[in-house]
């Protein structure tokens, strides 16, 4: 994933690179303190899309504006996740 981020930022040197290992370590422990679930960053998806999109913003000294930017994506993935783990609790009710 880290790759990814790099070339999704268009940046080709190495001398970044811890940085942008912070800069992913904050995005995740956001978006999952957002949703307030585990979340699968290497899947490509709605979390994954979203943790580049931080980045992005936090690189380029603009994460200030990322939440109201981003507000119906989060959204939307708070709502996946908590319907998620309401059918594993609606599952295990049954169980």
């Amino acid at each position: 994933m880290f790759q990814e981020l790099k070339d999704y930022l268009k940046i080709t040197w190495d001398n970044e690179d811890s940085y942008l290992q912070s800069i992913i370590a904050k995005g995740e422990k956001y978006l999952k303190d957002l949703t307030g679930t585990e979340l699968d960053f290497e899947e490509e998806g709605q979390a994954k899309s979203l943790l580049f999109d931080y980045c992005r913003y936090y690189y380029n000294n603009a994460i200030e504006y990322f939440e109201g930017n981003f507000q119906q994506e989060i959204l939307r993935l708070q709502l996946k996740e908590a319907a998620k783990d309401f059918k594993k609790e609606a599952v295990a009710d049954e169980g």
